[in-house]
C-alpha cells in the first residue's frame, strides 16, 4: 500500500493489465497519475517509451539524468529526440564534473573497483534521488523489460518505488523484435552506440532498480 496510491491493489491492478498492450498500460496509467514523469536515459529503443508515453500526454515531465559519460552519439540521439517529438526534459547532473571525479577516481572504476560503487552513487544514484525528492512524482514511467537483467525477470509491470511511487513499465513483456517493428511503424530513430558506466555489462543493475 502506498501513501500516493491508497487505494491501489498493485496485484489486482498487474493481472488486470495482463495482455494489455503498452498503449492500453500508459492510458490507465495516466489514471492514476496527478503528477507523472517519465525517465530516459537515451540508450537503445528510448525513442518507443517516449513516444508511447508522449502523444498521450504531451507534456509529461520527461527526466534525464546525464552521467557526463554518454558518447557522442548519444548526445545527438537524445538531442534529435527531444527536438522531434517535443519532449519536455528536465535534466539531473551530478554535483561533481566528470572531470573533477576522473581526476579524483583516475577514471571510470571498474565493477571489481572498490570505487565502483560510489562511482554509481554520484553519477547516477544521488540526482536520480535529488530529482524524484524536487519532482515528487506519483507515477513514474520507464522502458524496463523482462528480458534485460536477470532481476527484472521477477518484477511486473506495476511496482512501487521505496517512497511509494507507482513505477510502470509498459514495454515489460517486449523484446527487441517487437520494438524494432514499433520503431519502424513509427518512423522513430534508434542508437546503439551507448555506454553505461555504472553498469559496464548489460545483464547488471545499477541499482536504480533495485535501490529506489
Amino acid at each position: 500500500m502506498s501513501q500516493l496510491h491508497p487505494n491501489l491493489d498493485i496485484d489486482q491492478a498487474n493481472q488486470d493489465l495482463q495482455g494489455k498492450s503498452p498503449e492500453q498500460i500508459v492510458e490507465w496509467a495516466l489514471t492514476q497519475a496527478k503528477n507523472p514523469i517519465i525517465t530516459t536515459n537515451f540508450r537503445p529503443y528510448e525513442s518507443a517509451i517516449l513516444h508511447l508515453v508522449a502523444k498521450q500526454r504531451p507534456d509529461i515531465t520527461v527526466l534525464w539524468v546525464d552521467s557526463g559519460y554518454n558518447t557522442d552519439a548519444t548526445y545527438q540521439f537524445a538531442n534529435k529526440l527531444i527536438r522531434d517529438l517535443d519532449l519536455n526534459v528536465v535534466t539531473y547532473i551530478p554535483k561533481q564534473t566528470a572531470a573533477h571525479r576522473d581526476a579524483t577516481m583516475n577514471g571510470i572504476p571498474g565493477i571489481d573497483n572498490p570505487q565502483h560503487g560510489e562511482f554509481t552513487e554520484q553519477v547516477k544514484l544521488e540526482p536520480f534521488r535529488r530529482a524524484l525528492a524536487e519532482l515528487k512524482p506519483d507515477v513514474w514511467f520507464n522502458a524496463i523489460r523482462k528480458d534485460q537483467t536477470e532481476f527484472r525477470q521477477g518484477l511486473d509491470v506495476l511496482s512501487l518505488s521505496k517512497d511509494g511511487v507507482l513505477k510502470v513499465a509498459p514495454l515489460f513483456e517486449k523484446t527487441d523484435a517487437d520494438l524494432d517493428v514499433y520503431l519502424e511503424e513509427h518512423n522513430l530513430p534508434n542508437e546503439h552506440d551507448y555506454f553505461d558506466p555504472t553498469k559496464v555489462e548489460e545483464s547488471r543493475e545499477c541499482g536504480l532498480h533495485t535501490q529506489l
